[in-house]
């Protein structure tokens, strides 16, 4: 069996939880030939996971690079009445759970497959859409569902976003028995074009919401309101396609899935998949740290809060003196300034010398056996390894309620509310000074892993997609999902599907005209 794997902005170019996953699903199935098209930025990009001899090829696809080379040639009579179709069902506002939505997603899916087969006859998909007849279609798609708001400046800038994004569907496809897409987002483009050609069976992952992220990605940016609209109205649009068309959807966490529901996903095609770790690479810590010690494992960035817990840090030393804070993890490119923040606020609060960032680490195990507790205070998380690792290594953990956290954790830990610096401290004094409480949870996380999150688990689960997708069953399995209501500490009140489920996004940008815009690629990391 070959199996055509999706990534976007993560396998092979960069470390996290997608790109360790893709890795497990790779070597994890030796018996399947695999290849990889690894939407990137520019294509410049240097391979940092070494590829297993299962991997035939991997082919980078740029957003952000030269424009392969293509006839020059005004759009004709069929695209136009394609993009116009695409423009109306993109713009038009709906509940996603009702009828009209359910149309308005085929009416976008047909729409889609009419830029795909312009682009596969040899026509300049980038050139029609920035074309001045279609930037005359968005203007009046615009004014006639929004009225004003629309000038043409706005329309060249949006167009010259979309061209970018719909980049894949202008590259041949690759054949496959199987295409999986590791998210639902401009990947899924390359799912479809490999579905349109070829007519093989799509399964789509969803570590976090892929939608959400675009949301939160671009509330900093300087963009103009209507580019904005029309940039997140398309990836509302390509959201409900994406669920539309494949063939099994397998959220990784129960909270994604009630995610996928809301969103018009049809429960009859998903499956919940937890990702999972190898026991034998997580062993039990067999001593604790002479000194009470809290452990970060993870990348220096912004969505992982590190100043709630380098605050929480300093509660903690108020009450228990002799504790550290040891924060492991590199500092992706573009994330260099967060770093310095992070060194400053530790000054700032007296803390040098007990809270210190100790740089990468070559094995995770290292770091959490350095602990007494593992805490992870992000504001955005999918269903992370980091948690589960930890968990496996036999370490109770401190851990705000974002996406699939609290499925994890289950009583193996405290799950606060993030950007509660104060309930972070509590939960990891509670655990550093009660004892028998902390043996207790340690123990309770190594049975959780075991019995729920082995990787073993994971790649079983998968197996039998495959199997069931390329024989024309149904995806689907009897609900296996371990519903979680943990204890939640703090002053907030969350219950246990918690109040955020995004994941992080990439560092890098591009400039429109002459400012930094919008995210140049919208990765989906989640741990």
């Amino acid at each position: 069996m070959k199996i055509l794997l999706i990534s976007e902005g993560t396998y092979p170019y960069a470390t996290g939880g997608v790109s360790v996953w893709c890795d497990q699903l790779i070597r994890g199935m030796p018996e399947c030939r695999w290849e990889v098209v690894a939407l990137c930025v520019d294509g410049r990009e240097r391979e940092v996971w070494a590829p297993p001899g299962n991997l035939e090829w991997v082919n980078p696809l740029p957003l952000w690079g030269p424009q392969p080379h293509r006839s020059v040639q005004a759009p004709g009579a069929a695209f136009l009445s394609s993009y116009e179709a695409f423009l109306t069902a993109l713009l038009q506002p709906q509940d996603p759970r009702s009828d009209e939505a359910a149309v308005n997603r085929s009416r976008f899916l047909l729409s889609l497959r009419g830029l795909y087969e312009y682009a596969a006859s040899g026509g300049d998909l980038a050139g029609a859409v920035t074309a001045n007849a279609t930037l005359g279609l968005m203007m009046d798609a615009w004014h006639g569902i929004h009225g004003d708001g629309l000038t043409l400046a706005d329309a060249v800038e949006a167009a010259w976003l979309l061209q970018h994004m719909l980049r894949p569907l202008a590259v041949r496809p690759v054949d496959a028995d199987i295409v999986h897409s590791s998210m639902n987002g401009l990947s899924m483009l390359v799912a479809m074009a490999t579905k349109w050609r070829y007519g093989v069976p799509v399964i789509m992952s969803e570590h976090g919401i892929y939608l959400r992220e675009r949301y939160l990605s671009y509330l900093q940016t300087t963009v103009p309101h209507a580019v904005k609209v029309l940039v997140l109205s398309f990836f509302r649009a390509l959201a409900g396609g994406g669920y539309l068309i494949a063939d099994a959807l397998a959220p990784h966490s129960a909270y994604n899935r009630r995610w996928q529901l809301q969103n018009g996903a049809d429960p009859a095609r998903m499956w919940t998949m937890y990702n999972g770790v190898s026991l034998d690479e997580f062993p039990v810590a067999e001593s604790e740290p002479a000194e009470p010690t809290v452990v970060f494992m993870g990348r220096i960035d912004p969505l992982k809060d590190l100043h709630t817990l380098i605050r929480a840090f300093q509660v903690v030393r108020g009450k228990v003196p002799d504790a550290r804070l040891r924060i492991y993890g590199g500092t992706p490119p573009g994330n260099e300034s967060y770093e310095d923040s992070c060194r400053h606020l530790i000054d700032e609060l007296g803390l040098t010398g007990a809270a210190v960032l100790e740089g990468r680490v070559d094995k995770p195990i290292s770091a959490y056996h350095a602990g007494n507790v593992v805490a992870l205070t992000s504001i955005s998380e999918g269903f992370p390894y980091t948690v589960v690792e930890a968990m496996a290594c036999g370490r109770a953990v401190v851990c705000t309620n974002v996406g699939g956290v609290a499925e994890a954790v289950g009583d193996a830990g405290l799950v606060v509310p993030p950007r509660d610096h104060v309930a972070v401290a509590e939960a990891c004094v509670r655990i550093l000074t009660e004892d028998a409480t902390r043996r207790r949870m340690a123990a309770t996380a190594r049975e959780r892993v075991t019995e729920l999150f082995t990787l073993q688990n994971s790649l079983d689960a998968y197996r039998r997609v495959y199997r069931n997708v390329t024989a024309g069953l149904p995806a689907s399995a009897p609900e296996q999902v371990t519903e979680v209501r943990p204890k939640v500490r703090g002053r907030a009140t969350v219950n246990g599907r918690g109040h955020a489920a995004f994941t992080a996004i990439g560092r890098a940008t591009v400039r429109v005209r002459g400012r930094a815009a919008v995210p140049a690629l919208t990765l989906g990391e989640t741990s």
